[in-house]
């Protein structure tokens, strides 16, 4: 496929764009089911080695556990792509069957996590460890199997005009949510629940949020279920130009197909990607050690860097929800560059973690960091789907687009256990790499060539 940056593409490449334009709430309504799933992923994410720390996990072998959580989301996704391009039940849709499923059992296994350490097992024990990781991979493998068909909508029912403003409304929810999970357990703490538990149990601000985040994460769902009618087949193939010979693609068959920008964006997602898996490992023992000037997992201070970590993450969510709407406003000849300064302030903001003693201090730096989340959850998809010439096969380049998210947080992972050590078991030290990954994301957006691959009607 000839690429060009330009917008618009080579006319004898280019397909018209037959897709109408949506109102404002409808595409509101696609995505605001985001806020749910990513709930669970907030909470997950920032309390994940809060919680495997608190049952007696070593922090040196921490990596073993976030190896799961991208692991599940690089098989489920491409499936649930696969299998949803394939599907279509009346009265439910296309891709909704999958997210109702996801909903269901991500809510019920998120109740099930924050106990791990509730059931007698003892302080560092293989039950109480086995428990949670079994758990964990459970709750990431419904998450992920909830969370690809809201991407996928965008795709299905979105046309080029509105996708940039599409996914930077994503990205919004997204962050609403993020929002919410972060706050969980320091105002829950505030309101006189309690921060610290017996040895080996998670306290009960932790156990009470993932309760909260599991019913919000099932009534957004079911809102976007229920106020969302997907294209029926004949329907999908008019908008999208869909011949009747037009087959089904293998995965294998998709992969050796997708459209270049597909491999250059990858490049940029895995360093960002590398990066923010470090923080979701290593944050809470990152500020226990700066600010709190403690390791103990057990401890009170480090349990009330835990919460602080929380609210860390809200001011991140917070910047993320409106530096997503400013990305929203962002013409499409704008993109790249937005892209590469948004990640360039989360490289400085991870980078000036591991300075900082200050817990007030540390507000700046997750700031920062809230303005590359929001680009890394808007421009990447907008840039693939704008670029996919092939739309009977969508679901199947999304689900495996996932993996340039997956694939640099299981490498993340699998490193730590040689750079860990190497950095002296220093969790600030982390971060600093952290902002490395970023900076180096953010240089190599300069080889992504932005293409649109269907002219706007």
């Amino acid at each position: 496929m000839s690429e060009s940056t330009t917008a618009v593409p080579e006319a004898e490449t280019a397909k018209k764009d037959l897709l109408p334009t949506l109102p404002s709430s409808t595409i509101f309504l696609i995505n605001f089911g985001f806020l749910g799933v990513q709930m669970a992923f907030q909470l997950q994410s920032t309390n994940m080695g809060r919680i495997f720390q608190t049952i007696g996990a070593d922090p040196n072998n921490l990596g073993w556990f976030f190896i799961l959580p991208p692991l599940a989301g690089m098989v489920v996704q491409p499936l649930v792509g696969y299998f949803s391009d394939r599907t279509w039940i009346p009265k439910l849709g296309r891709r909704v069957p999958y997210l109702l499923i996801g909903a269901i059992i991500a809510m019920i296994v998120m109740c099930l996590l924050p106990n791990a350490g509730s059931f007698g097992f003892g302080f560092g024990s293989l039950a109480a460890l086995w428990f949670g990781a079994i758990s964990l991979l459970f709750m990431d493998l419904s998450s992920n199997i909830a969370m690809q068909p809201f991407k996928m909508m965008v795709g299905d029912m979105v046309n080029e005009k509105q996708k940039g403003f599409a996914y930077s409304i994503q990205s919004f929810s997204s962050n609403a949510g993020a929002l919410l999970a972060s706050i969980f357990p320091f105002a829950l703490t505030a309101l006189g629940i309690a921060n610290t538990a017996k040895r080996g149990s998670v306290p009960n601000s932790v156990v009470w949020s993932f309760y909260g985040g599991a019913i919000i994460l099932l009534l957004c769902c079911l809102l976007t279920v229920f106020r969302v009618k997907e294209y029926d087949p004949v329907t999908y193939a008019k908008y999208h130009g869909i011949e009747d010979n037009q087959e089904h693609k293998s995965l294998w068959g998709a992969l050796k197909s997708a459209p270049k920008v597909f491999w250059t964006v990858s490049i940029v997602q895995f360093f960002c990607w590398m990066g923010f898996q470090y923080l979701w490992t290593y944050a809470t023992g990152a500020i226990a050690s700066n600010v709190w000037g403690v390791s103990n997992p057990t401890s009170a201070g480090y349990q009330a860097a835990g919460n602080w970590y929380g609210v860390m993450s809200a001011v991140q969510s917070i910047t993320a929800v409106i530096w997503a709407l400013v990305l929203s406003r962002v013409g499409n000849s704008h993109h790249k560059a937005y892209y590469s300064i948004s990640l360039l302030m989360g490289a400085v903001g991870f980078g000036s973690i591991f300075f900082i003693h200050d817990k007030y201090t540390l507000f700046i730096s997750f700031a920062l960091i809230g303005c590359a989340w929001a680009a890394m959850n808007a421009f990447p998809f907008t840039f693939l789907t704008n670029a996919i010439t092939d739309s009977a096969n969508m679901g199947t380049y999304l689900g495996l687009f996932n993996s340039s998210i997956c694939l640099p947080q299981i490498v993340a992972s699998l490193a730590s256990f040689a750079i860990f050590p190497l950095l002296g078991s220093h969790m600030p030290t982390m971060l600093l790499l952290s902002g490395i990954f970023l900076a180096v994301g953010a240089l190599s957006v300069g080889v992504v060539k932005e293409v649109w691959a269907r002219k706007a009607a």
